[in-house]
């Protein structure tokens, strides 16, 4: 079966925000844990990387969190469908 688009794709995207969370949490976890080893352990430049890591990880999950914190706009509830359904029309 072919799916035909409806032009409105990007328009309607959604992202799981809270999963999106969750995983930043996990990653800034990581970044934090590499920054401390690495700079313990003498190897300035990976610390620095997991620093850096560190930094883009805490700027998307603050996005996130404003984001989330926006309401149904950009976290819209179950009820809301993804994109206004295709019409009956054939092309």
């Amino acid at each position: 079966m072919m799916v035909m688009r409806t032009g409105s794709e990007p328009a309607t995207a959604r992202s799981a925000l809270r999963m999106r969370f969750w995983l930043s949490v996990w990653g800034l976890a990581w970044a934090t844990f590499g920054t401390v080893i690495f700079a313990l352990v003498g190897r300035p430049g990976w610390a620095i990387a997991c620093g850096v890591l560190w930094l883009v990880i805490t700027a998307d999950m603050a996005m996130i969190v404003r984001h989330i914190r926006q309401g149904p706009h950009w976290q819209p509830g179950r009820d809301v469908p993804p994109y206004p359904p295709p019409g009956r029309r054939r092309w």
